[in-house]
């Protein structure tokens, strides 16, 4: 799994208290307490911005920003990436730091324009995408050519997405298929549920031809 080499001209390195992420994150009381039980620290660690890795800003990207949160054990609840996310209004990389190890995850976000009184930016996000564990000092690769902003994110989620992207395929699309494939994995599990409870046979033979025309299906949008 990749792990990329953040230009030293990035570094941000500052801490964020986790009363900002509650104040702007939509935080309520379950949510809070899942801060304070798994995470130790969050780092606000590179500034990835036109001044700082020389590539042009663009209309959907200006700035990547990656964070750095130290786990206090091997869990982390989804919802306080989100938090984060909808605290912070840039795409974000977030490094998860669990003793030695190490891994990498992050949701596509797309900000779209809401007009009304006060344009303001709203957020669409994705499942998330992450690597495996594997050791805090794996070598870093440098980061992939892009000529703008827009691409560079592009190419640092397509480390991330675990299905293999189509020739002339936009993330967008990659990124509904993987959820496509997550939606059909989920029927798949339930239809096989169903086949293991059934007891009669010829409606267990109908159950079967459904699990095979829905693996199908599954073998396709791979």
């Amino acid at each position: 799994m990749t792990l990329f080499a953040w230009p030293r001209t990035a570094a941000f390195d500052r801490v964020v208290p986790k009363r900002k992420i509650y104040e702007h994150g939509a935080v309520g009381s379950a949510l809070k307490e899942r801060f304070v039980q798994q995470v130790e620290q969050i780092s606000w660690a590179y500034k990835l911005a036109p001044e700082t890795v020389n590539l042009p800003a663009t209309k959907t990207v200006t700035e990547i920003q990656v964070f750095r949160i130290a786990l206090k054990g091997a869990e982390l609840d989804r919802g306080v990436l989100q938090a984060i996310d909808r605290a912070i209004p840039f795409p974000l990389i977030f490094e998860l730091i669990q003793g030695t190890r190490i891994k990498v995850a992050a949701a596509y976000k797309q900000s779209t324009l809401q007009k009304g009184e006060g344009d303001s930016n709203r957020w669409r996000m994705s499942n998330y995408f992450e690597t495996d564990w594997q050791p805090e000092h794996t070598i870093r690769r440098p980061l992939p050519v892009a000529l703008g902003m827009s691409g560079l994110y592009e190419q640092l989620l397509h480390h991330l997405i675990p299905i293999p992207i189509r020739p002339e395929e936009s993330l967008a699309d990659a990124v509904e298929r993987v959820e496509q494939l997550e939606a059909k994995q989920r029927e798949i599990n339930k239809i096989k549920a169903l086949l293991k409870r059934e007891k009669q046979f010829n409606r267990k033979v109908e159950i079967n031809a459904e699990l095979r025309r829905m693996k199908a299906d599954l073998e396709s949008l791979k």
